[in-house]
């Protein structure tokens, strides 16, 4: 109890920039949670999704956060089975990240069921969820099974840590097997979300699930490799400059092969030229004067172009300054298109060849930034509270006797 309560007190202790982050995040945690409380009252009516148009912002930010969950297998499998020292020294930051956008993830999905009460649904052993047919009962399995899975690792870890041991690879080693493929399945389900949808022509192509999984392993690294220099710079932590060079040099090839599928569905769409590619082309060109998210598209392609550049160019790589603007660069660019630009256009044109141009409202907005908001708290007090254990500032109360 006694250690609990200094693990927890570490929450409270921190720099003049540690309290304005924290502080600022829970303003906008804050006026999420209003929006949100709008939402309950009003229902979905108060975001810009209609009949026509059933998924949006919500759905993007989600099918967004399960790559950036997926993405921490990038350090598992060097740290656990191969042993590469700089790796295994941050893999924990890893987990604690995708710890992270799992419960994210969750939050997305519970605020676009509308109103709360029907959330039970979902629920394993409580709701009907249709098991095996439904495609969205194995997407609650895989995500909760994903985030039980990284919990495991991350406090056995910690709890070693408290202990000043290391921990033994009998126990390790079966949680990591699970979790290299789960991390997979994770993005693989979720696409097959998208491909199940007959009537929804956009998403019915076998790369889906692969341009998913390349995406993944390109932004969610790219989002690790900023926030361990803050991490590195923050708190003091040894994270070299070959751990991040290394998972540098991996967003490359992940770049390079979510180009690739890129380019092949491009090909197969416009090359057809079937009736079927109006999607791409409301996406990419407009349609039929709608051309709202075509600015975007085009703003995100380039993104993408100039942080392969980035990281291609070992110059560049081993340039922090660079190395960052490729991250953001990559990080938003593969955000604008998987988001909306992924999930828009599958319902563009409807069933009936309606165009309806889906646009946020400003509660929508609010609600995904104080989610967002939620996930840089959530993250940082994982990190404020598990970085004095990894230090050894805090450590079990016997071995602490032992050394005084």
């Amino acid at each position: 109890m006694q250690t609990a309560k200094t693990i927890l007190s570490s929450l409270f202790k921190g720099g003049k920039g540690y309290y304005i982050w924290m502080g600022s995040l829970s303003i906008f945690v804050l006026a999420g949670l209003v929006a949100y409380l709008f939402q309950v009252r009003d229902g979905l009516i108060i975001t810009g999704m209609r009949d026509q148009i059933s998924w949006g912002l919500y759905i993007g930010n989600f099918t967004f956060l399960v790559g950036v969950a997926a993405a921490a297998v990038l350090l598992v499998i060097p740290a656990y089975i191969y042993h590469f020292k700089p790796i295994k020294e941050i893999a924990l930051f890893g987990e604690l990240m995708a710890i992270t956008a799992i419960v994210l993830c969750i939050l997305f999905i519970m605020v676009d069921v509308g109103k709360p009460e029907v959330f039970w649904h979902l629920l394993p052993g409580v709701g009907r969820m249709n098991f095996p047919q439904s495609i969205l009962t194995w997407d609650v399995i895989v995500l909760n099974g994903y985030l039980i899975l990284n919990l495991a690792a991350a406090s056995y870890i910690v709890y070693n840590k408290y202990h000043k041991r290391d921990y033994k690879l009998s126990v390790m080693l079966p949680i990591v097997f699970i979790s290299i493929p789960w991390a997979f399945s994770i993005h693989t389900v979720t696409a097959f979300l998208f491909n199940g949808l007959n009537a929804r022509p956009f998403w019915n192509t076998a790369v889906l699930a692969p341009r998913f999984i390349a995406s993944a392993l390109a932004a969610g690294p790219a989002l690790m490799i900023i926030v361990f220099q803050v991490i590195r710079k923050h708190y003091k932590i040894g994270i070299t400059d070959e751990a991040l060079g290394r998972i540098a040099e991996w967003v490359t090839y992940a770049i390079a092969l979510h180009l690739y599928l890129f380019g092949a569905e491009v090909f197969k769409e416009f090359y057809s030229d079937t009736h079927h590619v109006a999607s791409i082309e409301y996406l990419y060109y407009g349609l039929h004067h709608h051309n709202k998210l075509v600015p975007w598209m085009w703003m995100a392609f380039l993104f993408n172009i100039i942080a392969f550049v980035l990281f291609l160019v070992p110059k560049f790589r081993a340039n922090y300054k660079m190395l960052n603007v490729g991250c953001v660069l990559l990080f938003i660019g593969v955000y604008i298109e998987k988001g909306v630009g992924l999930v828009i256009p599958g319902f563009v044109p409807g069933t009936l060849g309606e165009i309806y141009e889906y646009s946020e409202t400003l509660l929508e907005y609010l609600i995904v930034i104080g989610i967002w908001a939620f996930g840089a708290m959530f993250y940082t007090a994982l990190i404020h509270t598990v970085i004095p254990i990894y230090r050894g500032e805090i450590v079990s109360r016997k071995l602490k006797k032992i050394e005084d």
